[in-house]
């Protein structure tokens, strides 16, 4: 009886999920076009901080709570989520063209920040409050980044968008709220009943289930809006959405977990940090030659993450 509950409301919160991350890109959409903002500007902020509000919540929950497996393994898991399942998907159902801007930055500022992350865990065993102000001051240097990229590209007129029906800004900003709502309530909803399942039903170890289960969960709102951003032709809002949502996950929500308590960084997460910095060398490479992530590089992306998958099972047991 426990189990068929459980099931039924995790469908529930995937149905809600699905709406609210539809209605979060017509909104965000909308403000690009309305204010003549590139895209990808709003895929790596609005876009990225809001479907990183579920690994915010999950991860500064568990780290006041002392389950420090699940706040770490969360933010990784769902980091490697993102590029290999999220963009995956993605790249299989339309080719994203990657913007010279995010070649030149984004991935490499991905890469530094998830190098900074593993070399601190590993040597000093923890994240502490050095480690949070350090990649709160590199949050800033991000934000200033695109402030930067913002006022280029508006200058230059290159929004990197296809015109779309205008919409009242009052309307536009009610789709982004209620979207951020539906998808924070319906990944929460998801989240909390597959992690009854494994935990109860299952018994799976609590490092398996923060890297897979709650990263899937609170990667839903990321795949859900990017592939919905993919399937509308916004492949900028899809690419920026990733990018953005992985820096957002390290520099804000481990740094503020960082700065509330010191998290253990066990060795057993070094080597997925070494995987998560693999993830993007590869996409940096596969995406630097012909600006676009294809078809095949999708598929490529998928086949990596079921390898990983594996690596995880196997080390379960």
């Amino acid at each position: 009886m426990l189990a068929f509950k459980s099931i039924l409301l995790m469908m529930i919160g995937f149905v809600i999920l699905i709406k609210g991350a539809d209605f979060f890109v017509d909104g965000a959409s909308g403000i690009a076009e309305k204010f003549h903002i590139p895209q990808i500007i709003i895929g790596l902020t609005i876009v990225a901080f809001g479907t990183s509000a579920p690994e915010a919540a999950i991860s500064i929950s568990a780290a006041v709570a002392g389950t420090t497996g699940i706040a770490i393994g969360n933010i990784l898991g769902s980091n490697l989520l993102n590029i290999f399942i999220i963009l995956g998907i993605s790249a299989c159902i339309v080719p994203l063209h990657i913007k010279k801007t995010s070649i030149k930055f984004d991935i490499p500022f991905n890469l530094l920040i998830t190098l900074v992350l593993v070399v601190f865990g590993t040597v000093f065993g923890q994240l502490n409050i050095f480690s949070g102000i350090l990649f709160w001051l590199l949050m800033i240097v991000f934000i200033i980044h695109l402030f930067r990229v913002a006022k280029k590209e508006r200058n230059l007129g290159d929004t990197g968008e296809e015109p779309i029906k205008q919409k009242n800004i009052i309307v536009l900003l009610l789709y982004i709220v209620g979207g951020i709502v539906a998808i924070i309530f319906g990944s929460n909803l998801a989240v909390d009943h597959a992690t009854i399942i494994a935990s109860d039903i299952l018994h799976i170890d609590d490092r398996i289930i923060g890297l897979t289960i709650i990263a899937l969960g609170t990667s839903l709102p990321e795949l859900m809006t990017s592939v919905t951003a993919a399937r509308k032709g916004n492949a900028d809002i899809a690419v920026g959405n990733i990018l953005g949502s992985n820096i957002f996950n390290i520099l804000f929500v481990l740094g503020t977990v960082s700065l509330i308590a010191p998290v253990t960084f066990s060795v057993s997460f070094v080597i997925d940090g070494i995987i998560g910095i693999v993830a993007v060398i590869l996409l940096y490479f596969l995406s630097k030659d012909d600006d676009t992530l294809s078809r095949r590089d999708g598929a490529t992306f998928l086949i990596c993450y079921a390898a990983y998958f594996v690596y995880l099972l196997a080390a379960n047991l």
